[in-house]
């Protein structure tokens, strides 16, 4: 008996070293991984930077700088007569920006001992004005255009919408501080509210000229929709099928979006664009998949992000016209996360 609670007194306390190793080896890699990140952010910036400066005068691009060097993962901006040329970093590190003429909303991830989520709204001169913690990892933010509506989309499990059973949390913040979580509001299908539990809401855009309404991605019992919604009604109502990620057009009248042509286990994106008041679809020419939030230039052109292949973390911004055959061309390289302002 002494034998057998000896030999299992010593399995334990190998057991316990190897956990104490482990435990310290994943602290003295974390460590060093940090310390790399922070010497990588700090060194010379791959591109022309400026720092310090406040918001711009519109029209200007604001976006995630993505150059390696200092303000790698910082908000930044280029004046939108120049996307090419020297960018404004501030210091604010976000996942996700989107901006209007006074004010910035910023995703970020707080990383440390216990890793956590938050929002964070900010002036022009990049101050925080307020924040509020978010349930998971940032994905999606949009900005009503007077600045008043703040929407935001984060993975609450799953890492992207290709995972097969990923939830999401989406809420738009209104003046005053409350917010809406469109989880409560009644899904309208087909005449007919839809009271499945395992809906999904995404993706964010608001109307141009219109306070009350928005347009989003619906998903329940593998079905996804275009939903257009009503603040006041406390509704979301379908109105078109296979539609992620929805950018409503400057003036209002054609929804940009990603639509999986690949499949629920091996996604691939295309980008189309639907007019609103006939209902016709155009699938465009872009042959790479598109997992991003598309951005309007202008009415006849868009913006949206890819990740460099060649550079881990790196990512840059591309061009696309809304003609069938327009071919891409690059935006704005190292950057992403786009939103004009005007």
């Amino acid at each position: 008996m002494s034998g057998a609670l000896a030999g299992g007194k010593m399995r334990w306390g190998i057991l316990l070293t190897v956990t104490v190793i482990v435990l310290v080896g994943a602290g003295i890699y974390a460590f060093g991984a940090y310390q790399r990140f922070e010497e990588s952010r700090t060194a010379a910036s791959s591109v022309g930077v400026t720092a310090g400066q406040p918001l711009p005068n519109a029209p200007f691009v604001l976006f995630r700088n993505t150059a390696s060097g200092q303000g790698y993962g910082n908000a930044a901006t280029v004046p939108l007569s120049a996307p090419g040329g020297t960018r404004a970093v501030s210091e604010q590190e976000c996942d996700r920006v989107y901006g209007a003429a006074e004010t910035v909303v910023c995703l970020k991830t707080n990383r440390g001992l216990v890793t956590t989520f938050e929002a964070a709204v900010l002036d022009r001169d990049w101050q925080v004005q307020r924040s509020w913690p978010v349930p998971g990892i940032p994905s999606r933010t949009r900005i009503s255009p007077d600045g008043s509506m703040i929407a935001t989309t984060v993975f609450v499990t799953g890492h992207s919408y290709a995972t097969a059973g990923f939830s999401t949390a989406t809420e738009i913040s209104l003046p005053g501080g409350s917010s809406g979580n469109l989880e409560d509001f009644a899904l309208m299908v087909n005449g007919e509210r839809l009271v499945a539990t395992d809906r999904n809401i995404w993706g964010v855009t608001f109307a141009p000229g219109e306070n009350d309404v928005f347009y989003a991605t619906a998903a329940s019992s593998g079905r996804i929709w275009l939903v257009r919604g009503s603040l006041s009604a406390k509704t979301l109502t379908a109105i078109h099928d296979n539609v992620e990620c929805p950018s409503i057009s400057p003036d209002g009248k054609r929804i940009a979006y990603k639509k999986n042509d690949g499949g629920a286990l091996a996604a691939h994106w295309k980008v189309a664009v639907l007019d609103l008041a006939t209902g016709q679809e155009v699938v465009l020419s872009e042959k790479r998949s598109v997992d991003d939030q598309i951005e309007w230039l202008d009415n006849q052109n868009l913006l949206y992000g890819l990740a460099d292949e060649a550079v881990e973390g790196d990512s840059n911004i591309w061009q696309l016209g809304t003609t069938p055959g327009d071919q891409p061309a690059m935006f704005i390289a190292h950057a992403w996360s786009p939103s004009v302002v005007r």
